[in-house]
């Protein structure tokens, strides 16, 4: 008999083969993409299928006076407190860090850790938690290690310094200004996730114009897909207004007070066509997952959840003459190679967490993972199908615009709770098959996970 499930969280949380053609989410038939190579469903002899076993998060948010590293080591108790583990038990450490730092090899000697198989730190920034958990599942497929704790941290904001400071400090020219407290905006304006400014050649004349950062860089790819399209202001509106109605029900989510389109048309322009209400939060906390195989999270607190396929693409062509920048992007090949993997069509997805440090991040992604067809995503969006009473579960704690900003563990972490059926008032009906997908950079990193109830 298995045992009561313990809290995962320090807050109260309820308990609770691939072929030519492939199936998008409304059943069209259309041509598979172009040079995806899958391998169908996680084969392991000896019980060595990859599964999350534990999940732990901090508190997160306006959280002061503590360090990235605080945050990170308190999430990896709280997962091997979920999971049933000790931390003798953990062989592989894999680390990312946020804007601030200090989550990274040192880790293993502040958790005491000695003689590890696995250790490295991972910078993909919003899809390093998907590459995370791939690189984690393949080494206990392959026997390299039992027991791997994927981990992030991050404390970028302080007291009586906007998050705006905190994400473009050597990086200024027209960021605009956030209250203290990071309502939202500025989020992945990173120095480390944007290229090198230059005073020469294209990149100069970026720099020169002001598209500096990422409110600018991604606002630039939003209004080309408005102008090919016909997307509009409204379209982004409807999913701000759609995640905080799944935010309301998530007791862990910063914001969850209702607002409206009429909200959004008034929250104060940001980078055209970017309002604050496009624009994810900035938050201080950690989380960490356990990845371990089948066999020995047989007997652990939590159902586990497979790890049942995984892929990545990296487009590589930021700036480049001809890209498809802001049209398409990396998750229209991770997405079907990842659900070839797993054996699955996109129609046996029950719930979808797709990266949203803007809005516009969740309607490429609805396009390019096949939800519905290229520039439709406005109309999709606008249509009511995302929300609680929609017909696609999506984005289910209020996703980084409402829940909370932890890059790519942000979706994960939902994605696990949804699959154990532990979302108390938000917890869908169906939820064995769970795609999720991470963002890095500008469009320029993607890592998809499907996650289930059982093997594929």
């Amino acid at each position: 008999m298995r045992a009561r499930p313990r809290p995962y969280s320090a807050r109260s949380i309820p308990p609770a083969t691939p072929s030519s053609v492939w199936l998008d989410w409304a059943g069209a038939r259309r041509p598979a993409l172009a040079n995806v190579t899958a391998v169908t469903g996680v084969t392991a002899g000896n019980g060595r299928r990859p599964v999350i076993a534990g999940l732990g998060l901090t508190e997160m948010g306006a959280i002061y006076g503590r360090s990235a590293t605080s945050f990170a080591t308190e999430a990896i108790r709280l997962a091997l407190a979920d999971a049933g583990l000790d931390l003798a038990a953990v062989d592989g450490l894999l680390t990312s860090n946020g804007t601030t730092g200090g989550v990274g090899l040192g880790l293993q000697r502040d958790l005491g850790l000695h003689d590890l198989r696995l250790l490295s730190e991972m910078q993909g920034f919003g899809s390093t938690a998907g590459s995370m958990v791939q690189f984690a599942s393949m080494a206990v497929q392959a026997g390299m290690a039992e027991v791997v704790v994927c981990v992030f941290g991050d404390a970028p904001l302080r007291p009586g310094r906007s998050a705006g400071d905190v994400y473009g400090a050597r990086r200024r020219p027209q960021t605009p200004t956030v209250k203290p407290g990071g309502d939202s905006a500025e989020a992945e304006a990173t120095d480390a996730e944007l290229p090198k400014p230059t005073l020469h050649g294209w990149s100069g004349l970026l720099i020169s114009a002001g598209a500096i950062g990422a409110n600018t860089l991604y606002a630039l790819a939003a209004r080309r897909h408005m102008n090919r399209f016909g997307t509009t202001t409204d379209d982004l509106g409807a999913i701000a207004v759609a995640q905080r109605e799944w935010a309301a029900l998530n007791p862990l989510a910063s914001k969850r007070d209702p607002i409206t389109l009429d909200d959004h048309r008034n929250s104060r322009l940001i980078a055209d066509p970017f309002r604050l209400l496009d624009c994810c939060l900035v938050s201080n906390g950690g989380v960490a997952v356990i990845v371990t195989s089948e066999e020995r999270a047989a007997d652990r607190r939590q159902p586990p959840v497979y790890v049942s396929g995984w892929a990545q693409c990296h487009p590589g062509r930021l700036f480049e003459h001809d890209d498809q920048f802001g049209i398409v992007t990396g998750a229209a090949r991770s997405g079907p190679a990842a659900l070839a993997m797993a054996g699955v069509k996109l129609g046996d997805v029950d719930v979808a967490q797709l990266y949203d440090c803007y809005t516009f991040t969740v309607l490429v992604s609805l396009e390019d993972y096949g939800f519905c067809a290229k520039g439709e995503g406005g109309a999709f969006v606008s249509s009511g199908a995302i929300g609680p009473r929609g017909r696609l579960k999506l984005n289910t704690g209020g996703g980084q615009l409402s829940g909370y900003y932890m890059w790519g563990m942000t979706p994960l972490s939902e994605a696990i709770i949804q699959v154990r059926g532990q979302g108390g008032d938000r917890q869908v009906d169906r939820h064995d098959v769970a795609l999720v997908s991470g963002n890095g950079g500008i469009l320029d990193h993607h890592a998809t996970l499907v996650l289930g109830t059982g093997p594929s």
